[in-house]
Formats: structure tokens, sequence, C-alpha cells
């Protein structure tokens, strides 16, 4: 009998719903091989939601959400609603909701460079030869983002903004167990960023993350302060293979990674929240934790190129295979997946923000590119 997966979609702005249909080929693609169907729920978000329903997260969004096994998110947020408060746009007004309803507090941010595609990191490629694969486990939903106090006042005549950082030990705990599992499955490596120097934060993070590390005694650990982590992603990116760090730090340096890595619209990203009932099964057998996740690319919405059909939607493909594999349990078909999506890269096809003129390589565009990662799924 085959399993049925409700999955709600939410493809929101700018090149948001092109990609998205993309994705969702992908997945009915692999599902063929699988015991597996999906029900996919569309649902509003974002700028969408905002001129359909006068706010970016309506309630049957919402409950669309807490009805399904995975959220697979598009986009949010482009110019034509940046004049609202900044509380009711797209971004601020739905993402940030989201993770906190679902209590989203692990981000895994994979920044993958391919070996053919070296030539589109702005690093040098001699720095970069062969590619590298480093994750990036940011905690989301603490730190300063959320702390309180937060706002702004008066203090001797003079405008004071506020904002907290603030942690408590069960949060580090948590995300720092989510970074050693995870490079229990790579190369046994964890870098913990922190500015334990001059922060008070920075030393419980320390501290606690050594306390956690020593359930994982086969992963190496090391230390970084968040302005050196900066320079040496650059310096040496194939030097780490899991970085952690707080809210604020994840949130730079994955950015920094993405950049460095070539393309946004190469990499996917997964908001994972409490587990999910009984284990998953990755690509080798191995019983691995489940969560529920919101999945999304890693770029924005992109507005100046919505709607001419150049986007690359590689990246919300990967999405949904990190869907497929931290909500359902179903490795295998995410492996396949991503083999498809490497596979299409070293046949040279490149939508245009990975395009290069060289032999052997094809421009495409997001249909095309979305067909030929179908047909080798």
């Amino acid at each position: 009998m085959s399993q049925e997966y409700r999955i709600a979609v939410l493809a929101g702005d700018g090149i948001g719903p092109e990609v998205m249909a993309e994705a969702r080929k992908v997945l009915e693609k692999t599902a063929a091989g699988e015991a597996i169907s999906f029900a996919f729920d569309d649902q509003l978000v974002g700028g969408a939601a905002i001129d359909g329903a006068g706010i970016a997260l309506p309630k049957e969004t919402l409950a669309a959400c807490e009805k399904s096994d995975a959220i697979l998110f598009g986009s949010v947020g482009g110019p034509k609603w940046e004049s609202l408060p900044p509380n009711e746009q797209p971004e601020r007004g739905a993402l940030l909701p989201l993770r906190k309803h679902f209590g989203l507090f692990a981000n895994l941010r994979p920044s993958v460079c391919f070996p053919s595609l070296t030539h589109a990191s702005p690093v040098k490629e001699s720095i970069i030869e062969g590619g590298f694969d480093v994750l990036c486990v940011r905690e989301l939903t603490g730190g300063i983002y959320f702390g309180s106090p937060k706002g702004r006042e008066e203090r001797d005549g003079e405008p004071v903004a506020i904002d907290t950082m603030v942690y408590r030990r069960s949060e580090i705990e948590r995300i720092a167990r989510v970074a050693f599992t995870a490079a229990g499955s790579r190369d046994h490596r964890v870098t913990s960023i922190d500015k334990a120097n001059v922060l008070e934060n920075g030393l419980l993070w320390r501290e606690t993350v050594e306390a956690v590390a020593k359930e994982f005694p086969e992963i190496e650990l090391n230390h970084l302060y968040v302005d050196n982590a900066a320079m040496q992603l650059i310096r040496n990116p194939k030097g780490f293979d899991v970085v952690l760090a707080p809210n604020l730090f994840g949130d730079i340096l994955s950015d920094e990674m993405a950049m460095i890595a070539g393309s946004l619209g190469m990499l996917a990203s997964a908001s994972l929240g409490q587990r999910a009932a009984g284990p998953g099964f990755d690509a080798a057998g191995d019983a691995e934790e489940l969560y529920f996740g919101l999945y999304e690319p890693s770029g924005g919405s992109a507005p100046d190129i919505a709607g001419q059909g150049i986007a690359n939607p590689i990246a919300q493909i990967l999405s949904a295979a990190m869907l497929l594999r931290h909500s359902l349990g179903l490795g295998e078909a995410a492996t396949r997946i991503e083999k498809a999506v490497r596979a299409v890269i070293d046949d040279g096809l490149r939508t245009s923000d990975i395009f290069t003129e060289a032999e052997g390589t094809r421009r495409v565009n997001t249909v095309e590119m979305g067909d030929a990662i179908v047909e080798r799924v």
C-alpha cells in the first residue's frame, strides 16, 4: 500500500512559484519510484498573501501547515511591499512567525561547491580545487533576534536602540547535538563559533558545547571566534566540515558560505523543529532522527528576474530532497535527487547564474533544468 505524505506548499513571491513548480515535478517523479505519494496543499504566504488575504501569514496557511508532514517554502518579499511597517512586511510577517509557531530551532544550510562549478566562486580556483562541502548548523530561535528587552527609547535626549542577546544552556545543548549528530554522517568534525573573548554568551556557548561533545567522543571539536571564522572560510573553506553557530553569527556566516560556493541558486536549507514520531533511515540504512521542518532555498525572491523563466530551480529541488531525508525518513529517495542534480551539472547544463562559455556547457532555462533533473531521478 502506498504511503501518502501531506506537504504544505508555500511558493510565495518573485521566482518562488517558478522554482517551486520544478521541485514538485521532481518530487512526483521520485514518488513514482517509491511506494509513496504526495498530497500537495498550496497556500498563500508573503506578499502574495498580503495581496490576497491582507496578511503575510493567513490563518488558513498556518492551519494547512499544522496538518502537514512538512512545509516546502519558496521565497517572500519584494519592492512592492517594502513601504509597509516592518512587522507587516513579507519576511518578518511570515517566516519569523512560522519559525516561532513550530519551534524551528535548527537551521541546516549546506554550502556545496561542485567540482565542475568552482569557476562560479569568487574565491580563487586554486583554493577550492575539487570543490567543497560544508554544513552550517545555525541556532534559529534564540540569541539577539529574540532576546528581551528589545526596543527603542530616549535617553539623555537622544534615541537609543536595544537588542539583547540571550541564550539558555538547554537551547545550546539541543543545537549542539544536532551539529554533532550531523558530523557523525560526514567527516566527523565540528567547528563551534562564538565570541567567548568578549561575550558572556560566548563563554556559556563554549562551555556547553564542550560538555555536549563528551557525548560524541568520535567527533573532533574545535572553536573559532566569529571574526576569525569569517576569514578562515575564505582562506580555506575545504578545511571545514560542520560549522555550529549561534543565530546572529550563523546568519552572517551561512550567507558568506553561500557566496563562496558560487550561487545562492544552488543552495538549499532546512529549518527543523520538534522530533517526529519514530526514526527514519538514510541512504545507507542507518537510523536517523526525523523532525517537522520547513524547507526553502537559501536565496531570496529575486524580483528582478521573476517571470523571465531563467531562475535556477536547483536550490528549491535540493530543499525538497532535504525534506524527504529529515522529515519523512526517505534518505534513499533524497540521495536519488541529489545524484540527479550532480549528474545534470556534470553534463554541462547551466542556468544563467552559473553559466560561463566553455566547451561542453549549455545554457538552459528554469523548466529545462527541472526537466533534465526529472529525467535523471
